[in-house]
């Protein structure tokens, strides 16, 4: 099974684009990487610069209209994330659970829906997506 741990920063939806993480931060963060790595359950990672650096575009009427960040209504964003492969919800939690966060910080804990998921018809619709995105 494969899970999203986002992580959500409580502040950075005003964070500046130029707002970088503190090195001793990410030298915390980096033992917790190895240690996924080092498990066999990472598949991947990423930082997001802050919402002030980034666009949405919105479809209203059908008509796409891009909007820089940062985004007035944001309450939460995500500030990066793990995609992780376990056995179980219960597996991805302990990892959460182990992550060096914060006071202002928070990961959500997400199951990635798999082709498998979807009943037949759904399935039929989405014929080639693997070759699509490079996947076996």
């Amino acid at each position: 099974m494969r899970f999203m741990m986002l992580v959500i920063p409580k502040g950075y939806e005003k964070a500046s684009p130029d707002t970088m993480p503190d090195a001793d931060q990410v030298a915390e963060m980096m033992k917790y990487n190895e240690s996924l790595a080092k498990a066999g359950v990472l598949l991947n990672l990423d930082g997001l610069l802050p919402p002030s650096a980034g666009v949405r575009v919105s479809f209203a009427a059908g008509k796409p209209k891009v909007t820089d960040g940062p985004f007035a209504e944001a309450k939460e964003c995500v500030g990066g994330y793990w995609m992780i492969q376990v056995k179980s919800r219960e597996e991805a939690i302990e990892w959460a659970k182990r992550a060096p966060m914060s006071d202002n910080e928070i990961i959500e804990v997400r199951q990635v829906q798999e082709m498998d998921d979807f009943p037949a018809d759904v399935r039929a619709a989405a014929a080639g997506l693997d070759e699509l995105i490079g996947k076996k």
